[in-house]
């Protein structure tokens, strides 16, 4: 089974239910990106989003 790259919103703001999984490592942390500054309007590095906040499943 592949790996999945799982960012669950949650884990950075207990007010959000927004997930993001893809197998695609690349895109899932693009899609957290643009989620977190637009609806967070916080600005987060790959590395930051990778190393602090994403998951693999």
């Amino acid at each position: 089974m592949a790996q999945a790259h799982k960012l669950d919103c949650e884990s950075v703001s207990d007010t959000c239910r927004f997930i993001i999984q893809s197998e695609n490592e690349e895109e899932a942390v693009e899609l957290a990106q643009k989620h977190m500054k637009e609806v967070h309007g916080q600005e987060y590095t790959e590395d930051e989003l990778q190393n602090d906040h994403m998951q693999v499943v």
